[in-house]
């Protein structure tokens, strides 16, 4: 498959905003892409913004934000402090975040949750970014997890061997509050990164994938 490389391409630096409801989501659906952007674009400008978290969780967050995003020309990392599975309950307050987001940052891509996912918190985070930016190129990524709630994702963004090793060692390292889940572990993730390979004949075999509902080219 030929790529049109809509992340690569124009000068001045790309605009990203990232967004998930909880520490490691960014990570576990877009982490590979993100470093791969690092590693491609001379200048990148992301906005990281989580918006569940613990204490802890927040500080494995921040620390993880920075990893990732390491070697990038501008970057700010958000993180909230809603309750974790309430985030639907406390929609007003995340309303007003986002908003803030909105007269803070405007970005080429913005990076978010799937729409149908099983969990309520992501559901309200894609739905807020649609919300929010109505006049953006919006890419959902996906979350593995016990509902099975994958779909057909319809962009893919190639990934290298060494890209996916680094995003696993990632995770691995900047989580140990995950540690103990069975679904947290990186034959998982390497198993979700070949099978989107696969369907989108990858050159070296890995990628990660998205939903794109709309766009203009």
């Amino acid at each position: 498959m030929r790529p049109l490389s809509v992340l690569e391409a124009g000068g001045g630096p790309l605009r990203v905003l990232a967004l998930g409801a909880h520490p490691d989501d960014i990570e576990i659906g877009c982490g590979g892409t993100l470093l791969r952007l690092a590693a491609q674009r001379r200048e990148l400008d992301v906005h990281w913004a989580v918006f569940c978290s613990t204490p802890e969780r927040a500080a494995e967050a921040r620390r993880s934000a920075d990893l990732f995003l390491t070697g990038v020309t501008r970057h700010r990392v958000l993180v909230g402090t809603h309750r974790d599975g309430f985030l639907p309950y406390e929609s007003a307050a995340v309303k007003d975040e986002f908003e803030a987001l909105k007269r803070e940052f405007d970005p080429d891509v913005v990076l978010t949750h799937f729409r149908d996912d099983r969990h309520q918190d992501h559901r309200l985070v894609s739905e807020l970014t649609w919300n929010t930016w109505r006049s953006h190129l919006i890419l959902e990524y996906e979350i593995p997890k016990y509902d099975g709630d994958f779909g057909s994702p319809n962009v893919f963004s190639p990934l290298s061997p060494a890209v996916l090793e680094r995003k696993v060692e990632l995770l691995l390292q900047v989580f140990p509050s995950q540690a103990q889940k069975s679904w947290f572990s990186p034959d998982l993730f390497r198993s979700v990164a070949r099978i989107r390979g696969m369907e989108c004949a990858a050159r070296e075999r890995f990628a990660e994938a998205f939903y794109c509902r709309k766009a203009v080219i």
